[in-house]
């Protein structure tokens, strides 16, 4: 497999997904990779997908301290795994949605102007993906600018 050479592309805004899988670390090194510029920003994006029945959605927004804690655990999450690699020159912000994940990833495409959206490549099977629809794939679809979605195996090469 060769490696994926951004260098060529004029990136000042790169979203960024992340579900803080490894997937997730292997993509933001591609992210990382396609600010060669100073001055250009990385919006690194997590949705944490809202529940369908009635019941839990009351659960996530009314038990005591979870959404404290939950954001706690987010943002430490953050700091340990992706502020650390952000280049000298290069902004950085963090988005924390709740809600469809890949409508909510589609929104900030377009409220962020992003230039590039970064997303890994889960390892999911045909059925799970035909089944249970596949967040990636709808993104692609759809997206308004353009999208590196990067496999796994771009980190076991480098590795």
């Amino acid at each position: 497999m060769r490696e994926i050479d951004l260098t060529g592309g004029n990136y000042q805004k790169i979203l960024f997904c992340t579900d803080f899988s490894d997937n997730a670390r292997v993509a933001f090194q591609q992210a990382v990779k396609a600010t060669s510029q100073r001055g250009s920003e990385i919006c690194l994006l997590h949705v944490i997908p809202e529940p369908d029945a009635q019941f839990w959605k009351g659960y996530i927004y009314e038990v005591g301290d979870m959404d404290s804690k939950a954001h706690n655990d987010i943002d430490r999450a953050i700091n340990e795994q992706y502020r650390p690699l952000i280049p000298e020159g290069v902004g950085f912000r963090v988005e924390v949605r709740i809600g469809d994940v890949a409508r909510s990833i589609l929104d900030c495409i377009v409220e962020y102007g992003a230039d590039l959206l970064v997303i890994g490549r889960q390892g999911r099977g045909a059925i799970t993906s035909w089944l249970l629809g596949n967040v990636t794939k709808k993104v692609v679809c759809k997206a308004e600018c353009p999208v590196l979605v990067v496999p796994m195996k771009i980190g076991k090469k480098s590795a």
